[in-house]
């Protein structure tokens, strides 16, 4: 299993939440499987349970996400996971050009807990909708707080004023073949 602490971004930082950590591992043959901790979370908003299935706009609230950029080419795919639930993955070209629903079959497994100090958010992967390659990683989440407060956490963040999760500098982690840590 490989930890990875995400850092928020200057420009949106939290209001209460003090720390976002990721874990990464293959328990199971078959499934890679991330796990979000949200320290101090109390203020947290996550979305209604909304049952399983593809759904845009997921970054919009409470949200976690795999970018995943084979180490040959411009192109990499982006996968979003709600607390709703709901899920969706995207192929791009490049860098936020030709974007488009990533096929597969197999649909994540999502579930989020919480409690008084921190929550967890995991998500369990199919590795036949994850490419069959090594990969640059990125990891990160969008932490709504009450108040409507938005903050941006990622692997690594850009320079700049927003945060782009699409950056290449977001891409700050390696995931080899099919999941394997």
């Amino acid at each position: 299993m490989k930890t990875h602490e995400l850092v928020p971004h200057i420009a949106c930082p939290p209001r209460r939440v003090s720390t976002v950590t990721v874990y990464v591992a293959q328990h199971h043959p078959g499934w890679l499987w991330l796990r979000w901790r949200i320290d101090t979370a109390r203020r947290l908003v996550a979305p209604r349970f909304a049952g399983a299935g593809r759904a845009d706009g997921l970054w919009q609230t409470t949200c976690f996400e795999l970018f995943l950029r084979p180490e040959a080419g411009e192109g990499y795919c982006e996968f979003n996971f709600s607390p709703s639930d709901r899920w969706n993955a995207y192929d791009f070209d490049r860098y936020r050009d030709g974007m488009r629903e990533r096929p597969g079959e197999a649909a994540p497994v999502c579930t989020m807990r919480t409690g008084r100090v921190f929550a967890l958010f995991e998500a369990a992967i199919p590795l036949s909708l994850l490419p069959n390659a090594p990969c640059a990683m990125g990891l990160s989440a969008v932490i709504e707080e009450e108040g409507e407060e938005k903050s941006f956490w990622a692997l690594a963040q850009p320079a700049g004023h927003r945060p782009d999760f699409h950056d290449p500098a977001c891409f700050a982690a390696t995931l080899h073949p099919r999941g394997a840590v």
